[in-house]
């Protein structure tokens, strides 16, 4: 069976999608695990306050919430851009 060059562009572009996936969701998991692993073996750095009412494990913590909106904003970014207008051009 013989590919088509339309199925040729949907295989690259599924493959992108999984790579693009792939590197998001490890970042994911490494800012949350390494979070975590800072709770867990570091609460003295964790527990030094940077200013009064604000720790250096609050400001992480806050930052891992922000860095998990930023990975999906990037893939919705991602997909808007290159995904969706590449689906549109195969479908005509």
């Amino acid at each position: 069976m013989q590919q088509t060059p339309q199925s040729r562009e949907l295989e690259v572009l599924a493959a992108a999608r999984w790579r693009v996936a792939a590197v998001l969701t490890t970042a994911t998991l490494v800012s949350y695990f390494g979070f975590i692993l800072l709770v867990a073996y570091n609460k003295p750095l964790m527990g030094q306050q940077l200013v009064p009412g604000l720790s250096v494990g609050i400001l992480l913590g806050a930052l891992v919430i922000v860095a998990a909106w930023a990975f999906t904003g990037a893939y919705v970014w991602w997909a808007n851009g290159r995904y969706d207008k590449t689906i549109r051009q195969l479908r005509r």
